[in-house]
């Protein structure tokens, strides 16, 4: 192969090891040796599990070299996942010093999902203590980096889901997204990341921050990667009442590069505003990638974002300060600054407020459905309005600038989780540093397909999605 493994896609390796042209331990290795190498710069895992990983691989060889054997569709593959997603026996910190040697009884959803699919877990990755940062740091496990500039942030939750899957030591990460934790490190650091219809993806077997709003959702190098794994973990589950019922759709057969005649939607409002020239301009370029596709892009008015964000907020902190009240009260010395800060303030929204703020969410998104989607298929804005921050810039002085950090950061990505809709991180650019940009693509409830068809096409037509950082 003209590429080192550890370079190729989720699906190109997935279907080398179907064919036989690799092993699965060979794959394996190659993500470990990669991941031993960028672990010292860019503090991704918290923790490996190579020898796990390789006795994993070797099992799924047996099983390819096995005449009339079925594989699945990720079979062999190495994936690496945000470290809240619960295996049975097996440590799950949540990024958090509270729950470092906490061993669950139970293993989450979707990782059985990937596992029957044949995934191969690699190791747990570093996070934003219990989900609650945008910028990735983590004072009780070290600060994620972005493998573009160790300097700046990952972008977070998911910080080491973002940071891993670009320096290309594994194929494909979960994270989730409660107010921008999935698209926020895929822009950050040039991958691609769905935020997940709410109800699409079940959510048993993870600690939530808020249960209204928390989706999961893939990190991938491609836009095709991101279509399969989601297609293994979506569906009902039994565990999850919030999950829908409907079958899953084969997100990949829909990958057909056609676009013409769909209409794209650049709000007049809120998602634009004060832009750097680097963001602006690659928003333009991207623009023109779908108009020569044969999109139209169409400027409207949205209903107002800021009203959604500020919602989100509180419908985040209430129920955060739910699930976290007896860590709170036994142990809130064990919390850093950034978290309790992000928490605490729910202890003081009233009943009332945060009842309002739920009933609202019905007419919000059908005035955003009526608004926008009645007149096009797609919204395109984008992720974050610049590239990357530093770590130094967005280091809290106190608990007061924790929430201007979170409301610069997370300004266009949190309205979406407000309404439970869909939406699609895609590396769009690179900064004058050399960091990565990104635009969203957002849709009506469970149009993913949609959104996979469109981002795709544009990656057919640009190769920003094959940058690769220099560690």
């Amino acid at each position: 192969m003209s590429r080192a493994l550890h370079q190729l896609s989720l699906t190109e390796v997935a279907e080398a090891i179907r064919r036989k042209k690799v092993s699965s331990v060979e794959v394996t290795q190659a993500c470990i040796e990669q991941a031993q190498r960028v672990q010292p710069k860019i503090n991704c895992f918290i923790a490996l599990e190579a020898e796990q990983a390789l006795k994993a691989a070797r099992k799924a060889d047996q099983a390819v070299r096995k005449r009339g054997a079925k594989t699945g569709p990720l079979h062999g593959v190495p994936l690496a996942h945000k470290d809240m997603y619960y295996r049975a026996g097996k440590v799950s910190t949540c990024g958090s010093k509270i729950l470092r040697d906490y061993r669950p009884k139970v293993t989450a959803t979707v990782v059985e999902r990937l596992e029957a699919a044949g995934a191969i877990w690699l190791g747990n990755l570093n996070m934003s203590e219990f989900a609650a940062n945008p910028t990735g740091h983590n004072d009780h496990w070290g600060h994620c980096r972005n493998p573009w500039n160790p300097d700046h942030i990952t972008g977070g939750s998911s910080s080491g889901s973002g940071a891993v899957v670009a320096a290309r030591a594994c194929y494909g990460s979960l994270g989730s997204d409660t107010g921008g934790s999935v698209r926020l490190p895929a822009a950050a650091c040039g991958v691609v990341g769905l935020k997940s219809t709410h109800g699409l993806v079940s959510r048993y077997g993870l600690l939530l921050r808020s249960w209204s709003q928390d989706t999961v959702g893939p990190l991938t190098r491609t836009v095709r990667d991101c279509a399969r794994i989601t297609r293994v973990i979506a569906g009902a589950d039994p565990r999850d009442p919030s999950c829908a019922t409907f079958a899953v759709p084969d997100y990949e057969r829909g990958l057909t590069g056609k676009l013409k005649g769909l209409k794209i939607g650049l709000p007049a409002n809120h998602y634009y505003e004060g832009l750097t020239p680097d963001v602006a301009q690659a928003m333009k370029q991207s623009h023109a990638v779908f108009r020569s596709l044969g999109a139209r892009v169409i400027e409207l008015p949205v209903p107002d974002p800021a009203r959604m964000f500020l919602l989100s907020n509180i419908v985040s902190i209430s129920e955060a300060s739910v699930i976290h009240r007896k860590w709170m009260r036994e142990r809130p010395q064990d919390y850093s600054l950034y978290v309790r800060s992000r928490i605490e303030p729910g202890y003081h929204v009233p009943a009332t407020t945060y009842l309002e703020a739920l009933n609202l969410r019905a007419h919000y998104l059908a005035e955003f459905i009526s608004g926008v989607y009645d007149k096009v298929d797609l919204l395109h804005t984008p992720v974050m309005t610049m590239p990357a921050p530093t770590i130094a810039e967005t280091e809290p002085k106190g608990s007061g600038a924790v929430a201007e950090i979170v409301g610069r950061i997370t300004r266009n990505t949190r309205p979406t989780n407000y309404l439970g809709l869909p939406a699609l991180s895609v590396p769009a650019g690179l900064s004058g540093k050399g960091l990565p940009v990104a635009f969203q693509l957002m849709g009506r409830p469970f149009s993913e397909a949609l959104l996979f068809r469109a981002a795709d096409a544009y990656q057919r037509h640009t190769d920003w999605h094959t940058r690769i950082p220099h560690l």
